[in-house]
């Protein structure tokens, strides 16, 4: 039997926003989503960059309990999501406690729920204005008051690459 890795994903791979359908794509590999999740630590989801881009903080008890979606996914779909995410360039796979809320038909688990470890990616390295930002309990691509939509990597300028981003938001000294 194949070994399936738990994955918490609290951003733009969540079903309904922009990066969902690289989470169905079988050429990446397998994901079956598990139920939707919150955070059993309170950590800041923020909104950063140009591109509006969500980063989950690697500063625990801050922030708020977020809400995303669970997946058990296979070998090669956890590479895919390395990759995808720039692991470990720019977020940090870090595995992370998560409330399972609901099952896999978005039923309600009422007094049934359980606790996962989960891998989630979280930016460790960040500049300080980060930690200033308004902290999200749920992520929207469409974007929350006073802060635009999700830039789909697509609509870009292909000129600014991944360090581009690093440079917005990561701080090397951490």
């Amino acid at each position: 039997m194949m070994s399936l890795i738990r994955v918490f994903v609290y951003g733009t791979l969540k079903r309904a926003e922009p990066n969902y359908h690289y989470m169905v794509n079988t050429d990446n590999g397998m994901a079956k989503f598990v139920g939707k999740g919150r955070t059993v630590d309170r950590l800041p989801l923020v909104v950063a960059s140009k591109y509006n881009i969500p980063f989950l903080l690697d500063l625990r008890g801050q922030g708020e309990h977020v809400e995303g979606e669970i997946y058990d996914v296979d070998q090669k779909m956890a590479d895919f999501l390395d990759d995808f995410e720039s692991h470990p360039t720019l977020y940090q796979n870090t595995p992370i406690p998560v409330e399972q809320l609901t099952n896999e038909e978005d039923q309600d688990l009422g007094d049934g729920k359980v606790t996962h470890q989960c891998s989630a990616y979280l930016l460790k390295q960040f500049k300080p204005y980060l930690a200033q930002l308004p902290c999200l309990s749920n992520y929207s691509s469409q974007g929350i008051p006073g802060v635009d939509a999700y830039m789909e990597r697509y609509l870009r300028d292909p000129t600014e690459g991944l360090d581009f981003v690093i440079g917005e938001v990561r701080c090397r000294d951490n």
